[in-house]
């Protein structure tokens, strides 16, 4: 469950601007509030080569849009009018990013968002599973804590299920939680978190930033934001949105992490995936420190040792609200027989 410190040794946080790969990324609701800035994260990409964008309506101008961009990628983009749009988009695609859903309104959860995101999740799994059973799906429509045990049950299903290469996207809480500390020590600081995407499942560990000295109430309060960030994005854009430019960043970021790893690069990341860390508490799935390959999770690190008896605590506070939406993503699959 814990490894030593001097186990982990934190990624690089830039693009990489090293010799492109050639890859296809499937982006699918690339034409809702995090799919356009994250698919023109992606086209800017170098290591992207090919563009497919999905939605139910208006793809087909985004990727107009993005298409022109000076990078040597092509794009294309297709709705839910467009025959075979869809296998179209999945089919060779090797990353596969889903923010379709609907976004989170002031006084919602994340787990607000279940009855609507959870079909929609569950539908596209499908669609991968059939047309793109090998590639690497990235998942940020939330509750992410319950729909990567969607696609995971509807991969299973399909007899395609590889636990190595599908993943909760959770990149924003570590944006997030770097740009907090960032403005208390004045430069841009990896922070990692754990645990899982919403409300105090949400764990940043403050205390593996070395030479980080924090009173209590700093550490609850930024505990508390970063747990809640989301909450200060929904308020100010008043009703009308929640983090989109923020989200379409941190999936880009996860994005290139993947695609650096499959041009064999050593690369660490943070994602709520499969892992058998916490199966004594009958738990399947956290955020955790993973080693990536070009065939997704080469290794699924521990926790360090050295992280504070309040995070300890964390951890332990979170696992019964991680198990519960973890049952809710997984019966949902079985009551959709």
């Amino acid at each position: 469950m814990f490894a030593s410190r001097n186990a982990i040794k934190l990624a690089a946080r830039s693009f990489s601007t090293s010799v492109p790969s050639q890859s296809k990324v499937a982006v699918l609701g690339a034409a809702g509030g995090i799919g356009q800035p994250l698919s023109l994260l992606l086209k800017a990409n170098p290591r992207v080569t090919e563009l497919g964008l999905y939605d139910i309506v208006n793809t087909p101008g985004v990727a107009a849009d993005v298409g022109h961009i000076n990078t040597l990628s092509n794009v294309a983009g297709y709705t839910a009018k467009d025959v075979d749009g869809l296998k179209k988009t999945l089919e060779g695609a090797e990353l596969v990013v889903i923010p379709a859903g609907v976004p989170r309104k002031p006084g919602m959860t994340r787990d607000d968002l279940f009855n609507t995101n959870a079909g929609i999740v569950r539908d596209l799994a499908q669609a991968c599973a059939e047309h793109c059973p090998n590639a690497k799906l990235l998942i940020i429509s939330n509750p992410v804590n319950s729909t990567v045990p969607i696609a995971t049950e509807v991969f299973k299903k399909a007899g395609v299920y590889d636990p190595k290469k599908i993943f909760g996207v959770t990149s924003l809480d570590l944006v997030r939680a770097s740009r907090f500390i960032g403005d208390k020590v004045g430069k841009v600081v990896d922070v990692p978190v754990v645990g899982g995407h919403a409300g105090v499942t949400i764990i940043p560990l403050f205390s593996q930033v070395e030479g980080l000295s924090l009173t209590q109430e700093e550490r609850d309060a930024l505990t508390h934001r970063v747990q809640f960030g989301g909450d200060e994005v929904v308020k100010a854009k008043d009703g009308l949105g929640s983090a989109t430019l923020s989200m379409a960043y941190a999936g880009a970021r996860f994005a290139d992490s993947l695609m650096r790893a499959s041009a064999g690069e050593d690369v660490l990341e943070w994602a709520f995936i499969r892992t058998d860390l916490f199966k004594n508490e009958g738990l399947e799935f956290f955020s955790t420190y993973v080693k990536l390959d070009k065939n997704g999770v080469k290794e699924i690190l521990p926790l360090p040792e050295s992280i504070s008896e309040y995070e300890k605590e964390l951890v332990k506070n979170a696992i019964p609200e991680l198990k519960k939406s973890e049952t809710k993503g997984s019966n949902f699959v079985a009551s959709s027989n």
